[in-house]
């Protein structure tokens, strides 16, 4: 499916602002959609005289009109008028007769869009799109005292949105967990936070809170009051929303109940009238967010535990080391201080972190200081050169990558350059499935027959082929040194 700015660039007249807008309010619209138990269709103007359309909304709260999409669809003759009235007017317009769409019978308004900005009067500013609304006549019924506050509230909305003043940038963006809709339960406030209506659901939350009685006729942020009191810590945000004075959304908490509460002030020629508050309990979601952040911090824990044990046993070898007199086990114990050092690299940076991802280009930074450390020892100039990003991986490829890095530009730098030094130039490419790495330096070169002969390349071979399943290969180029390719699917 085509996004909006995609619709937009192949039908309409881009414009970022205009685009930006429209992108907001089609976050913000499924809200109206459920109040006005009707389908909402946005239509920008093409470049043939007519109307695309670039979104639809279906209700939750009743069957749709469309059982298709519509969306990159021209406009049908019978709503052009309409749209046309509304677009050029900045007026909303209805129809008066009844109109079919897909055999049902339905009702049609065509709205106009305004973009919010410093101006406070709507008529100067002129629409830049237009919604229809497509009410589903099949199902009326006699509506009963919800449906005709959800439809109030619904029309409010929709006059708002020919203002300019719904939604609000000042609102919270982007989605959060656990984020209130009509259905959840809703409260209309006058001016003054006075509660006007109730819905069964957002009474039955706010009784379960600890709330008694009923809600209408009362000051919301005064039946509160007594829920506040006993929180240590109360969300400064809390008494704007309770009286839906700003548009902002935040949690009221009891012993045992926990509401998300969110509030939309309902605007008319720029002035507040009242507002919506929508809310939801989400008593289980915040428990549950309040068991990953603890795993999260065991996890993390357990991560700088073990890169402190790793450090220990790599300082107990140094000391091993030093008291060493035979070359051959004072080489192997430097080498297993590498490996082991390497791996403490990855473990610390994933006990600083929140993800099982970790950025691999700090993490071959800082293993390659082992490197440099080996060379100042052997009193050679080894030159590393890093092109590419290896870009973030997941920690069960970072470890043992890590480690055969390590490894292979450890033997470059021991064995391939030895004492006269040199370059080691590091290459990487990444695509979305797959990550080349090569390693090549302009030292001796190899022997015949030498490769798979070593521990180090024994390592590396089963760590590249066998826990990161990628393939590994080792040449010898024309103009001299040694060179690795690796590539490791992702």
């Amino acid at each position: 499916m085509s996004t909006l700015s995609e619709l937009i660039a192949k039908h309409g007249v881009p414009n970022k602002a205009s685009t930006e807008w429209l992108s907001l309010l089609q976050s913000e619209w499924q809200l109206v959609a459920d109040l006005l138990f009707a389908d909402l269709v946005m239509w920008i103007p093409d470049k043939k005289d007519g109307f695309v359309a670039v979104g639809h909304a279906r209700p939750s709260s009743a069957a749709t009109v469309f059982f298709r999409d519509i969306n990159g669809e021209s406009i049908r003759k019978e709503w052009l008028d309409q749209a046309k009235t509304a677009f050029e007017t900045g007026k909303i317009v209805d129809l008066k007769t009844p109109d079919s769409s897909n055999g049902l019978p339905t009702r049609l308004s065509a709205i106009p869009i305004r973009r919010s900005n410093t101006s406070a009067d709507a008529s100067e500013r002129e629409p830049i799109a237009v919604i229809t609304r497509h009410t589903n006549l099949s199902e009326t019924r006699t509506p009963n005292k919800l449906q005709l506050n959800y439809v109030s509230c619904g029309n409010e909305l929709l006059e708002m949105i020919s203002e300019g003043s719904f939604p609000d940038f000042s609102s919270p963006t982007g989605p959060r967990r656990g984020a209130p809709r009509a259905n959840d339960g809703l409260l209309k406030l006058d001016v003054d936070g006075t509660v006007i209506f109730a819905s069964p659901n957002g009474l039955s939350a706010f009784n379960h809170l600890g709330i008694e009685g009923e809600l209408e006729g009362r000051l919301l942020a005064e039946a509160a009051t007594k829920i506040v009191k006993k929180q240590s810590t109360v969300d400064e945000s809390l008494p704007l929303v309770l009286t839906g004075k700003a548009p902002w959304r935040a949690d009221l908490e009891s012993t045992n109940v926990t509401l998300s509460i969110r509030a939309i002030p309902l605007m008319k020629a720029g002035s507040r009238t009242g507002a919506i508050v929508l809310c939801r309990e989400i008593t289980e979601l915040r428990r549950q967010e309040q068991q990953l952040l603890t795993k999260d911090a065991t996890i993390r824990e357990i991560h700088h535990r073990v890169k402190n044990n790793l450090q220990t046993v790599a300082s107990l070898m140094r000391i091993q080391t030093r008291r060493t007199k035979s070359p051959e086990a004072k080489d192997a114990l430097e080498q297993a201080i590498r490996r082991v050092s390497a791996i403490a690299i990855v473990h610390n940076t994933l006990a600083e972190g929140f993800s099982d991802e970790i950025n691999f280009d700090e993490i071959f930074e800082s293993s390659m200081r082992l490197v440099g450390e080996l060379a100042s020892e052997n009193s050679a100039k080894v030159k590393l050169r890093i092109d590419g990003k290896f870009g973030k991986l997941d920690s069960d490829l970072a470890t043992p990558l890590a480690v055969a890095l390590t490894e292979l530009v450890t033997n470059a730098a021991r064995h391939g350059l030895g004492e006269h030094g040199g370059l080691i130039a590091i290459t990487t490419k990444r695509t979305p499935k797959q990550l080349s790495i090569e390693v090549e330096d302009n030292g001796v070169g190899m022997a015949k027959d030498s490769v798979g002969t070593g521990l180090g390349t024994q390592i590396i071979k089963t760590l590249i082929e066998g826990e990161l399943r990628g393939k590994i290969s080792w040449f010898s180029p024309k103009e001299g040194g040694t060179k690795v390719a690796i590539s490791i699917p992702l």
